[in-house]
């Protein structure tokens, strides 16, 4: 497996990644050295910046040689794609019944999450500058899952519509839109902010969100003396 350098970033990503979690790891009860490798990425990130994690320190990280890890990993995107699968997945999987309580409650729940656990995003913003590079191999895959990401809070939004927990006033296309961007705009502000109450935050600016979204509609002005 390459490391994270020019030659590691344009080796193709495994086949492997276009399934889902559960078929990327059918037996997390059973030993399985793929496990045992993302799991020490994931540790190995949790301790460095993610441009510092090298192949040594996730083969320490999970008890194997490098020669083991690169026998599973053959690709460092492959890796940082199965850790990004697994890791996410480990933290959505308990708030995901908050979507029965509406979409402003389950981001709520993803901000608390972050904060007693704020590794996960500093891995995920730093794979931003990834998605941004359309020709970088892991590009699509990163832009799918942000789109899901989005399709989730959109639907949600919609459903919060029809049970009366959100009014009619606002498009739930709109509305994700607007509570994605307040939700990560914030949690950035709170990385390079130390001190800052990113809880706090985002329960103000969602409450002034929320009464705009009870307004009729207004149409954009970019002129605000106009």
């Amino acid at each position: 497996m390459d490391t994270p350098s020019a030659a590691g970033r344009t080796a193709p990503v495994p086949s492997y990644l276009d399934r889902a979690p559960t078929e990327m790891f059918p037996s997390m009860s059973a030993p399985d050295p793929r496990v045992a490798i993302v799991d020490g990425a994931i540790t190995a990130f949790r301790r460095s910046a993610f441009h510092q994690v090298t192949e040594e320190q996730v083969a320490t990280a999970a008890g194997m040689t490098v020669q083991a890890v690169s026998n599973q990993f053959p690709s460092w995107d492959g890796l940082v794609m199965a850790v990004i699968d697994r890791w996410n997945s480990q933290r959505m999987r308990p708030l995901l019944p908050l979507v029965d309580r509406g979409a402003v409650v389950f981001l709520r729940g993803i901000v608390k999450a972050n904060i007693a656990d704020p590794a996960l995003m500093r891995f995920l913003t730093a794979t931003v500058n990834i998605a941004a590079t359309p020709e970088h191999p892991m590009a699509a895959h990163l832009h799918h899952e942000w789109h899901r990401f989005h399709s989730l809070v959109k639907t949600t939004l919609s459903d919060d519509i029809r049970r009366g927990l959100e009014p009619e006033t606002m498009e739930p296309g709109r509305g994700a839109e607007q509570l994605i961007a307040l939700y990560e705009g914030l949690q950035l502000q709170s990385m390079v902010r130390p001190g800052m109450n990113l809880l706090d935050a985002y329960d103000r600016a969602v409450t002034r969100l929320r009464d705009g979204w009870s307004r009729a509609y207004t149409p954009p002005v970019w002129d605000l003396n106009s």
